[in-house]
C-alpha cells in the first residue's frame, strides 16, 4: 500500500460509519506485515502537512505494531517486521522527537522505549553516539535528553552484572549533561521549557543512581558539582509567574516537578547510600562524605520548604510526603536529630499536626464524592503519596526512637486540644483539630498500650474523648471515633460495659447516613469481633449485622469490608450455616462488580482486583466454616459455578489460587461431585497445558478430590475421557526437557492418586506411566523428585505387584530400578540422617510396595532378591515406627507449649529508662527469638538440611487423605510373611536362616508391634462406634 492510499485508509479508520471503519481496520490488519508499512506510518506521523487526526491514528497503529511485533515473545511467531524496515526505523525515528507535538511524541516515545529494550546495545550500537552527538547541538538537546532518559531507564532496576552498558552511558554522557545542567540553573526568569530540560536531566540521574552509584560520581569534585546544582534548585523558590491556579494542574507544573525530582534524588542518595553501616570501603567513604557535607544542608532546605505549611503557602502533596520521609529517616541518626532538635516543637505542632487534621480538600471530597473519599482512605498506593500518612509515620518513628520527652510533650499537646474542644461552645469547637488529635491517638496506639502512665489511662481517655464523638453531628468525627475505637478494641477494659458500649456504637455506625462512617465502622468492627470474649454480645444481632454488610457490599468494593466479614465467619463457624447461601450470593455479586469496575477503568484496576480477591477469600472462609454441613454445598454450588467457569480460564490468572481453593472445598465437602463440577476438569487441564504450570501444586488438590471422591466417574466416563486428558497433561509436563525438577513435583503425586484410588481398574495405565516415570527418573537431579518418582513405582507394585514386575522386566529396567531404589534407601548424610524418603508417607508407600513384592510366588522372586527386599523393608519399617513415635511426642509437646504460650502474660514494658526506646539494636534479635518460639509453638518446625536441597520440604501434604491411610504397614508386612510361611514353609525357613541376628531381632520387634497395632486399631474402632 503506497503512502497516499495508507493516508486514505487511516482517515477511514476515523469514520463515524461503522462499515467504513471496520473495512479500514481490516485493511490495516491485512497490510501491517508488508515491507515498508511501518516506515510509511512513521512518514505520516512526522508529516506536518498531514491532518493531525490521521497522524494520531498512525502513531497509535505504529506504537501497537511495534509493541507486539518488534520483538515477539513467541519465537515461532510468523508475522515479523522485515529487518530492512527495522533498520530504516532505527535510523530515522530519533531525529523527529523534538519536532512532534507532545501527544504524538508520547506515542513515539513508547515505541522508542520498545526499540531500546529490544535492540540496545547489540542491534543498535549507534544509538549512544547519536545521543552524545546531539547533546552538543543546541536545537537537539531536548530530543537527546528525551532519548537518554529512556535509555538509562532500561538499566534502572538491573543487577550489577547487567549494568555494564550503563557505565559506558554515564562515562560518555554525564560530563556534557553536567555542563548543560550548569548552564540551565543560573538562567534568570527561566521559561517553562528550562524546567522541562532540568526535569529530564534529573530523571536521567535518578535512573543512573537508583541501585548503585556509578564510579564516575565517586569523584568528590564531580559529585560536588552535581550537588551544588541540586541544592541551588532545592533552596530556590519556585517561580510565581506562570503557576496554574487549578490544584491538579499546579502540582504537575514543570517547576514543581523539578522540585519533586530533586527531593526524590536526594532522598535516594541519603537512604540508600549514606548509611554508615554499609560494608564496602568505597561505599563507607561515600556515606561519611555525604553525611558530613550534604545531609545537614538538605535537612535545612527541607525545613525551610515545610515553612509553607505554617504560613499557608503551597507545597504539592508528593513534595511534602518526600520531605517528611527524609525527616523520618533522620530521626534515627544522632547528628541529624541534633540539627532537628531545636525545631522539634515547631515540626511536631506546626507542621506535622496540621497535616494530620481534616482539611478543606477532605471536606470537599467527603461532600462531593464519598466513594472516592473511601477509596483514597483505604488505598495503599495513595499512602505512598499522602502527606498525612508521612506525618503519621514521622510521629510513630519519633516516639519509637526519640520518645523520651517527645511522647510526653506530644500527648500533652493532644490533651490540650481535647480540653479546648470540650470547653468550646458548639459553634466554635475545633472539629478539625479534634479529628487530627484522634488520628494521633490511633496512630500511637501500640506505643501507648505499652507505656506507663498512658497504659492505665487509655480506657478513661476513650470514654471521655472518643465515645462522645459516636453521636457527633460532624460526620468525619463519627468516622474517626469508630476508627480509634477499633485500634483500642484489644485493651483490657476494667469495665466490660465500656467495651460493650463501644462495640454497639461501632455496629450502629454501619447504619450511619454517611458512607465513610459506615466503612470505618466496618473496619473497626473487625477488631471488636476479634476481641469479643462473649459472642452472645453479637449473636442476637447477627442477622441484622449481615444485612448491613450486604447493603454495604453492594455500595463499595472495599477489601477491609471483606476482611471483617471473614473474621465474623471465622468466629461463628457453623453458626453461619443459615446465612451461608446469602453471604455467598452477596460475595459473588460483589465479585462480579469488582471485576466489571477493574475492566472498565484502568485506574481502579488494582483496588478492584484486590477487592475481588478478598471476595473469593471470604467465600473460602464461609465454605470452610460449613465443612461439616455437606448439604449446604449443593445449595451454594449454582451461585459459584459461573465464577469458577470464567476464572479457571486465562481471565482468572490474577485470582487463580483463590478460585482453585474454592474448587477444592466444593469437590471435597459436597456430598458428591456433580456433573457441573466435573465440567471444570477440562478447564483446569487446558490451563495446566497452556499457562498454569506455576499453579500445578494448587491444581493438584482439586484433581485429587475428583479422582478420590469421584473414582467411578473418573474411571467410567469416556466423553470427556478424564484418564486420557490427565495422561496427556502429565506426559507433556514430565517429558518437557525445559521443565525444572521443582516445577513437576505434583505430577508423580497425581500418578500416585490414580493408582491408590483406582485399584484393579486401570491396569492399562501401568506400562505408560512406568515408561514416563522411568524416563524422567533417569534425568532427575533433585533428591525429592527422585523419591517421588520411585514412589510411583512403589505405588504400582502395591496396586498390582505381578503386573508391575512383569512390565519392569519387559522394559528391561527391573535390575536398574531396584538397584537405584536400594541405593537411595541406604544413602546417608555426614550426620547419619537418611537423605531420601524423609516423610512418614514416603516410607509407608515404599513399605507397601516392597511388601507387595514379598507376597509374590517364589517363581517371581528369586531367594537372593527376596532376602534383599525383606531386609530393606525391615529397615524401613523400623525407621517408620521411630518417626511415627517421634511425631506423636512432638505433637503432644506442641500442645503443651501452646497451652503455656497462650497463658503468657504481656508483662514487659518496652521501655525502661532508655525510657522511650532508643537504639534498640538488640530488638531485632529478641523479636526473632520470640518469632521462632511462636513458630515452633504453632507447629511450624524449622527444617534444617546439610545441603542446598531446599525443595524437599518433607512436612508437605502429610495431612492429605489417602486410601492407604487405612492400611497398617506393620500388619500388612506380618500378614504377607505369614502367607509365605503357610504357602512355602521351606522358602520361609531358608529366608530366616540366611539373615543375621540383628535382622531377626528387628523382625521380631516388628511382629510384636503389629500385634500391638491390631489392638490399638480395634480400640479406635470401638471408640469411634461408641461416639456415633
Amino acid at each position: 500500500m503506497d503512502l497516499q492510499s495508507l493516508v486514505v485508509v487511516l482517515r477511514a479508520a476515523l469514520s463515524h460509519v461503522s462499515d467504513e471503519r471496520k473495512a479500514a481496520e481490516a485493511s490495516l490488519t491485512q497490510f501491517q506485515y508488508t515491507p515498508q508499512h511501518l516506515v510509511r506510518l512513521l512518514q505520516i506521523i512526522v508529516d506536518g502537512n498531514c491532518d493531525m487526526a490521521v497522524r494520531q491514528v498512525a502513531s497509535i497503529h505504529f506504537k501497537n505494531l511495534v509493541a507486539k511485533n518488534w520483538s515477539p515473545t513467541d519465537p515461532e511467531e510468523k508475522h515479523i517486521i522485515p529487518e530492512s524496515d527495522k533498520s530504516m526505523v532505527r535510523e530515522n525515528i530519533l531525529g523527529f522527537v523534538t519536532q512532534l507535538p507532545p501527544l504524538l511524541r508520547a506515542q513515539l516515545g513508547e515505541s522508542i522505549k520498545t526499540l531500546i529494550l529490544a535492540d540496545y546495545p547489540v542491534q543498535w550500537p549507534s544509538l549512544l553516539h547519536w545521543v552524545t552527538h546531539n547533546l552538543e547541538s543546541q536545537d537537539q538537546i531536548f530530543g537527546s535528553l528525551y532519548v537518554l532518559r529512556i535509555l538509562t531507564r532500561k538499566y534502572e532496576f538491573k543487577s550489577e552484572d547487567e549494568r555494564t552498558p550503563l557505565y559506558q552511558i554515564v562515562e560518555e554522557c554525564f560530563p556534557r549533561l553536567l555542563s548543560i545542567f550548569s548552564n540551565l540553573v543560573p538562567i534568570t526568569n527561566p521559561p517553562i521549557e528550562v524546567a522541562d530540560l532540568i526535569k529530564l536531566i534529573c530523571k536521567i540521574f535518578w535512573s543512573s543512581i537508583y541501585l548503585e552509584i556509578p564510579k564516575q560520581l565517586f569523584d568528590p569534585n564531580v559529585f560536588n558539582a552535581w550537588m551544588i546544582l541540586f541544592l541551588n534548585l532545592l533552596e530556590r523558590p519556585v517561580p510565581v509567574e506562570g503557576q496554574p491556579f487549578d490544584p491538579d494542574t499546579r502540582k504537575s507544573w514543570g517547576w514543581w516537578k523539578v522540585k519533586k525530582w530533586i527531593i526524590h534524588i536526594l532522598n535516594r542518595l541519603y537512604t540508600r547510600f549514606a548509611d554508615m553501616k554499609v560494608q564496602r570501603p568505597e561505599s563507607k567513604a561515600f556515606a561519611q562524605m555525604f553525611q558530613k557535607n550534604y545531609a545537614g544542608k538538605i535537612l535545612g532546605c527541607h525545613l525551610q520548604l515545610l515553612n509553607a505549611i505554617r504560613t499557608g503557602g503551597y507545597l504539592p502533596d508528593r513534595v511534602i510526603n518526600l520531605i517528611l520521609q527524609y525527616l523520618t529517616n533522620s530521626v534515627t541518626k544522632n547528628s541529624m536529630y541534633q540539627l532537628m532538635q531545636p525545631q522539634i516543637d515547631i515540626i511536631m505542632f506546626e507542621i506535622i499536626f496540621p497535616l494530620m487534621c481534616f482539611n478543606d480538600n477532605d471536606q470537599m471530597l467527603w461532600d462531593e464524592d464519598p466513594h472516592e473519599y473511601v477509596r483514597k482512605g483505604y488505598d495503599i498506593i495513595e499512602d505512598l503519596y499522602s502527606p498525612r500518612t508521612a506525618a503519621m509515620d514521622f510521629v510513630s518513628e519519633l516516639v519509637r526512637k526519640r520518645g523520651k520527652g517527645n511522647l510526653q510533650k506530644f500527648i500533652h499537646f493532644i490533651v490540650e486540644i481535647f480540653m479546648r474542644y470540650d470547653e468550646a461552645s458548639i459553634e466554635v469547637k475545633p472539629y478539625r483539630q479534634k479529628d487530627g488529635a484522634l488520628l494521633a491517638i490511633g496512630t500511637l496506639c501500640d506505643r501507648l498500650k505499652q507505656t506507663e502512665p498512658y497504659k492505665a489511662e487509655l480506657e478513661r481517655m476513650l470514654v471521655q474523648h472518643v465515645f462522645p464523638e459516636f453521636s457527633s453531628h460532624v460526620g468525619h468525627l463519627r468516622a474517626k471515633a469508630a476508627w480509634v475505637a477499633g485500634q483500642y478494641a484489644h485493651i483490657n477494659f476494667s469495665d466490660q460495659n465500656n467495651f460493650r458500649k463501644a462495640m454497639h456504637c461501632v455496629i450502629a455506625g454501619l447504619r450511619d447516613p454517611e458512607l465513610p462512617v459506615r466503612v470505618d465502622s466496618v473496619f473497626a468492627l473487625r477488631s471488636f469481633v476479634e476481641a469479643c470474649k462473649d459472642l452472645d454480645e453479637i449473636r442476637p444481632i447477627l442477622p441484622q449485622l449481615l444485612d448491613e454488610f450486604f447493603k454495604l457490599m453492594s455500595e463499595v468494593d472495599n477489601e477491609d469490608l471483606v476482611f471483617t466479614l471473614e473474621t465474623i465467619v471465622d468466629k461463628f463457624g457453623e453458626e453461619m450455616a443459615p446465612y451461608a447461601l446469602g453471604l455467598c450470593q452477596s460475595l459473588a455479586a460483589a465479585f462480579w462488580r469488582c471485576m466489571a469496575s477493574s475492566e472498565a477503568d484502568d485506574e481502579v484496576e488494582d483496588t478492584g482486583a484486590l477487592a475481588a480477591v478478598g471476595c473469593l477469600r471470604a467465600i473460602s472462609t464461609i465454605l470452610e466454616s460449613i465443612s461439616s454441613l455437606p448439604h449446604l454445598f449443593t445449595q451454594i454450588e449454582p451461585t459459584l459455578l459461573p465464577i469458577l467457569r470464567r476464572m479457571l480460564t486465562s481471565d482468572g490468572q490474577d485470582v487463580y489460587e483463590e478460585v482453585l481453593e474454592i474448587v477444592s472445598y466444593m469437590t471435597f465437602y459436597s456430598p458428591t461431585i456433580s456433573l457441573d463440577m466435573w465440567g471444570l476438569w477440562p478447564l483446569m487441564m487446558e490451563a495446566l497445558n497452556d499457562w498454569a504450570i506455576d499453579f500445578f501444586e494448587n491444581i493438584l488438590v482439586p484433581l485429587d478430590n475428583y479422582i478420590s471422591r469421584g473414582t467411578d466417574h473418573f474411571v467410567a466416563c469416556k466423553d470427556p475421557d478424564y484418564q486420557q486428558s490427565l495422561w496427556r497433561a502429565l506426559s507433556s509436563i514430565m517429558t518437557d526437557q525445559n521443565m525444572e525438577d521443582s516445577d513437576i513435583l505434583s505430577a508423580p503425586k497425581l500418578i500416585e492418586v490414580v493408582f491408590q484410588n483406582c485399584k484393579g481398574q486401570v491396569d492399562h495405565w501401568i506400562e505408560p506411566y512406568l515408561r514416563l516415570t522411568i524416563d524422567r527418573l533417569r534425568r532427575t537431579q533433585k533428591p525429592y523428585l527422585k523419591c517421588l518418582l520411585v514412589q510411583v513405582i512403589a505405588n504400582t507394585l502395591y496396586y498390582n505387584p505381578s503386573l508391575t514386575l512383569g512390565t519392569l522386566h519387559k522394559l528391561g529396567v527391573a535390575t536398574e530400578i531396584f538397584n537405584l531404589w536400594f541405593a537411595m534407601l541406604q544413602q546417608v548424610k555426614k550426620s547419619g540422617m537418611k537423605v531420601n524418603f524423609k516423610r512418614e508417607h514416603d516410607k509407608k508407600v515404599c513399605c507397601l510396595g516392597l511388601t507387595s513384592l514379598i507376597s509374590l510366588p517364589a517363581n517371581h522372586i528369586p531367594p537372593e532378591a527376596l532376602e534383599r527386599i525383606f531386609k530393606a523393608t525391615l529397615e524401613l519399617l523400623a525407621s517408620y515406627k521411630d518417626q511415627v513415635a517421634e511425631s506423636k511426642r512432638n505433637n503432644e509437646a506442641t500442645a503443651e507449649d501452646l497451652d503455656a504460650f497462650d497463658g503468657d502474660e504481656e508483662d514487659e514494658d518496652i521501655e525502661s529508662d532508655k525510657e522511650m526506646g532508643f537504639d534498640d539494636e538488640d530488638g531485632d534479635e529478641v523479636t526473632s527469638v520470640n518469632l521462632q518460639r511462636l513458630r515452633e509453638a504453632r507447629g511450624f518446625q524449622p527444617h534444617y538440611d546439610d545441603d542446598d536441597d531446599s525443595d524437599d520440604d518433607f512436612s508437605d501434604d502429610e495431612e492429605l487423605q489417602s486410601p492407604i491411610d487405612e492400611v497398617d504397614p506393620f500388619i500388612f508386612f506380618v500378614d504377607s510373611i505369614q502367607a509365605i510361611q503357610a504357602s512355602g514353609p521351606a522358602r520361609f525357613q531358608s529366608l530366616m536362616q540366611n539373615i543375621d541376628f540383628r535382622y531377626q531381632a528387628v523382625a521380631s520387634g516388628i511382629a510384636q508391634h503389629a500385634e500391638e497395632r491390631k489392638v490399638e486399631i480395634e480400640k479406635e474402632r470401638l471408640e469411634k462406634a461408641n461416639a456415633q
